[in-house]
Order: C-alpha cells, then structure tokens, then sequence
C-alpha cells in the first residue's frame, strides 16, 4: 500500500514542473532593430517627434479651453476664427517645448546611462536636471538651479510612479 500511495505523489511532483522550452536566439533583424534604438541620436530624436506630437495635442486641446477676452462684443465668426488661431499659435508653441524637452531628456538620459553603464533612477535624475536647467537657461542661473532640481524631482516622481527600474 505504501507503494500505490507513493507513485500518485511522484506522478504529481513531474506535473507540477514547468515545461522547459528550448532558448530561441534573436534574428539578425531582431539584432539590427535592437542595435538602431540603442543609438542615443535615434532614441533622442524618436522621443522629440513623440513630444512633438504630445505637446501639439495638448495645445490643440487647451487652446479650445481659451476664451477671447472681448468675446461679449465679438460675433460668433469672430469668435470661431480667433479660437482656431489661438488654437494652432499655442499647439506649435507646445509641440516646440515638448519636442525639445523629449529631446535633451532622452539625449542625456541615454548618455549618462551609456557612460555609468547602470539603468537606474540616478540617471533620471541627472538627466532631469539637465532638461530642467536647459529649458529655464534664458531666465539666469537661478531659473536654471529651480528648473534643475524642479525637472529632476519631477522626473523621479514619474519614474517611481511608472517604476521602470528594478
């Protein structure tokens, strides 16, 4: 009997183990594509077209938001037509901001990565900083330090949230 209660717990014990696959090596294709987007130059311009096309949506949307000042006094046309100058002025305006924000990211982030050889949130936040103190350069040193430390908390903070590293 011992025997009979033994075999039904082996048998379970060989259906409990997962199913070993066997390894499947990457394609040459599969290589080239991995290689192209390891390219700091390719990742950075990729993620400025993304911004772009991010920072036009959000202006084409906020731009809806906007009401004209005099709008009391203006007709209906008027109104219309002023909404979609607004509209397209400040979807360029994003689309620029965000394009060139992706960019210096992606480009610093990439580097900083390469160069340290670490995927880690230090590399967020040194390229963070680098966005934040770029974007606010023209308003002095002082813009630049509070755009520094705000883009590189702000870059943690979604880092975290999204968690990509381990």
């Amino acid at each position: 009997m011992a025997a009979a209660d033994g075999e039904p717990q082996a048998a379970t014990k060989e259906a409990e183990k997962p199913k070993i696959e066997p390894l499947r090596l990457p394609t040459p294709e599969e290589i080239r594509g991995q290689d192209i987007w390891n390219n700091c130059a390719v990742r950075s311009v990729v993620s400025g077209i993304m911004g772009g096309g991010l920072g036009l949506a959000m202006g084409l949307f906020l731009g809806a938001l906007d009401n004209p000042l005099m709008q009391e006094e203006m007709s209906t046309k008027q109104k219309v037509i002023y909404t979609a100058k607004d509209m397209g002025r400040r979807s360029l305006r994003s689309a620029k901001t965000f394009a060139v924000m992706g960019l210096i990211f992606s480009a610093a982030e990439c580097v900083v990565e390469k160069a340290r050889a670490k995927h880690d949130t230090t590399n967020t936040v040194v390229a963070g900083c680098v966005t934040g103190g770029a974007i606010s350069a023209k308003g002095g040193p002082k813009a630049a330090c509070a755009g520094c430390a705000g883009f590189a908390a702000f870059s943690v903070l979604i880092e975290k949230l999204f968690d990509r590293h381990d």
